[in-house]
């Protein structure tokens, strides 16, 4: 059986997502769709999987409310349910940062992944910034990208602060899907940078279009899959070490040590070796899960 999944969002008004958390949750529980679902009064943000027939039926009911009518949705391949449960929540904020004084109409200039790859194929001066978390950046990027140690995007402001002598240059910004780059450039046209673009799509659009080309290593994903490798050439596969043996790789592990849970590059040789821990002394840890994967 053949399943897809689908990553989106939208900024909408949205006068009462309440009642909508409800009725989404319900459709999809009947419905077999797993994944999470944002909602809050300035839109909706969601990644879900399914199979084919059920994924073509949630994009019927999704965009069946008029303020989600022309969605976006990007979709994935996947033999299997990328999610185990499914969970609908009411937000504040549909991505959480530090930016609600912040104007989406100041957004920064759409480039399509056919104009950044240009940009670099024709040598423009342009620096382009990682919106994501360390950890997403870590294990892949665009080549000479900025990729700031963040741990959560609400630490931005920060970011932009420390950007503040590339005012005058182009800059590109980019993230997983797009939608934190709607407010990450806004916020730095709002700061002064002059010619601030944002990657239409994300990573997520300009790997499907040009896989093997400006994109190095993989792409991290908030589903069971955890990463997305979308290049077939040896050098642009893997740009992260694993935490133990050095060799180039792009999987995470989290410690299954209960009390570490720390989050580790690992190779899937030294994850079994090191009976999926971080260390010695977790591996000796009285909890740890009992579930393993792959």
């Amino acid at each position: 059986m053949n399943y897809r999944v689908l990553l989106f969002y939208k900024y909408a008004e949205i006068e009462n997502p309440e009642e909508i958390v409800k009725e989404h949750l319900e459709w999809c529980l009947a419905n077999d769709i797993k994944g999470r679902v944002f909602f809050a009064s300035e839109g909706v943000n969601g990644t879900v999987s399914g199979t084919v027939e059920n994924i073509e039926k949630y994009k019927a009911q999704l965009t069946s409310y008029p303020m989600f009518t022309g969605i976006w949705f990007k979709e994935d391949e996947a033999e299997t349910h990328a999610f185990k449960k499914m969970h609908v929540r009411l937000k504040k904020e549909i991505v959480n940062s530090s930016l609600n004084g912040t104007s989406l109409k100041n957004g920064g200039k759409r480039l399509t992944p056919e104009e950044l790859k240009e940009f670099y194929e024709s040598g423009k001066d342009f620096i382009i910034v990682d919106a994501r978390n360390w950890y997403e950046s870590k294990i892949g990027r665009f080549k000479n990208a900025l990729t700031p140690p963040m741990k959560n995007f609400r630490e931005w402001k920060k970011v932009v602060e420390q950007l503040k002598d590339y005012k005058n240059k182009t800059v590109v910004t980019y993230c997983t899907g797009g939608i934190r780059c709607e407010k990450a450039s806004a916020y730095m046209i709002e700061s002064g940078f002059k010619e601030v673009y944002q990657l239409e799509g994300g990573i997520y659009n300009f790997i499907n279009k040009f896989p093997d080309t400006y994109w190095e290593g993989g792409m991290f994903v908030f589903d069971e899959r955890r990463v997305v490798i979308p290049n077939t050439k040896d050098e642009l596969k893997h740009i992260a070490e694993c935490h133990f043996c050095g060799k180039l790789t792009s999987y995470y592990i989290n410690c299954h040590n209960v009390e570490c849970d720390k989050l580790i590059v690992c190779c899937h040789d030294c994850k079994v070796e090191n009976d999926y821990c971080c260390s010695d002394e977790c591996r000796k840890a009285p909890r740890k899960r009992k579930s393993y994967h792959g």
